[in-house]
């Protein structure tokens, strides 16, 4: 692995003479633009769509608001942080009619290049400038003076400008803090669709759910399951960011590790076949195509799927204690 980059190796000189347009204004596209913007950024414009209610909120932080065809007339520097999902459609209708020859287009995930949701021109740079975490995360982290850390790679460079746009990009957002690592567009792709399918998202919740039917099957009372599998949660995963997994383990209870070590062979075993097809089912680009299709189609296979996750007993359960004093919202 390549050396880290920090804050003092990082040139932020084209965050001081050239246009940075931002496309989206949720958690990372507000997060990006007032980070850049205390970090020296000029020319900062946010592109929304007609009618967007992003737009008041973004007016209101004293950012200069435009369509996407004009933040594309307009940039050196555009970041499309608009969801994954809707990439190819932005980028048919709103930046490519549009776009300056020369522009550098700036994505903070390897999901569209990787997968074929953008088809670049071929007369602008294409660069990844990802800040690994939460969108507000990025903005709450630069606050207490750290930060994310940062990755960077080249998908085109025209201009031979692209990688010093990509690092000062980063460095705006505060990334040289904690360190900034060189990547590609694939393994970023990779490990972002992974760790949230299989580890962050799709396998804690599966994990969590398993556990509480099987309490509840055991007799279990369902306050007492969903504490035991859902609510301390966080207090692992708090355990683990600051500690690591060894870590962890040191400061839980010794009872918990034994039993931890033991289960965690054949639960990994048991998993090991799901993992190893999503890794098949993302690298082939399937994943990809079924996600945009189902966007374009209205996203009725996410509805179908988030109306079927919410109606899992735990839910109710959960309600229950955040609503009770002892735990609160």
């Amino acid at each position: 692995m390549a050396e880290p980059l920090y804050q003092n190796d990082l040139d932020l000189g084209p965050l001081k003479t050239e246009t940075i347009a931002i496309i989206g204004y949720g958690n990372h596209g507000r997060a990006h633009a007032l980070n850049l913007r205390d970090m020296g950024a000029e020319r900062v414009l946010i592109a929304l769509r007609e009618g967007s209610p992003s737009r008041a909120k973004a007016e209101a932080d004293g950012f200069d608001v435009v369509s996407m065809a004009e933040a594309a007339r307009r940039a050196d520097m555009l970041s499309l942080l608009a969801a994954d999902e809707a990439h190819g459609e932005i980028w048919r209708e709103h930046i490519a009619p549009y776009y300056r020859p020369g522009m550098t287009l700036l994505l903070c995930h390897g999901f569209s290049i990787e997968y074929g949701v953008i088809e670049p021109a071929d007369d602008i740079d294409v660069v990844l400038a990802a800040a690994k975490g939460p969108g507000g995360a990025v903005r709450s982290s630069f606050e207490k003076g750290g930060s994310l850390i940062g990755f960077w790679a080249v998908h085109q460079d025209v201009t031979g400008k692209a990688e010093a746009r990509a690092k000062a990009y980063l460095g705006g957002l505060g990334c040289g803090r904690a360190g900034v690592y060189t990547t590609t567009f694939g393994e970023e792709a990779l490990a972002d669709i992974l760790g949230e399918q299989a580890v962050l998202v799709g396998g804690v919740c599966a994990l969590a759910r398993e556990g509480y039917e099987q309490l509840v099957a055991a007799g279990i009372s369902p306050i007492m399951a969903y504490i035991d599998t859902v609510h301390e949660i966080k207090y692992i995963a708090d355990l683990i960011q600051s500690r690591g997994i060894a870590g962890m383990y040191e400061a839980i209870s010794d009872t918990a590790e034994f039993g931890a070590h033991e289960v965690e062979g054949p639960i990994r075993e048991a998993v090991r076949p799901v993992f190893e097809a999503i890794v098949k089912d993302v690298t082939a680009g399937d994943f990809a195509r079924r996600w945009v299709a189902d966007y374009e189609q209205g996203r009725d296979g996410l509805k179908a799927m988030r109306d079927k996750a919410s109606e899992h007993p735990l839910e109710d359960t959960g309600r229950l204690i955040r609503r009770s004093s002892s735990f609160g919202d």
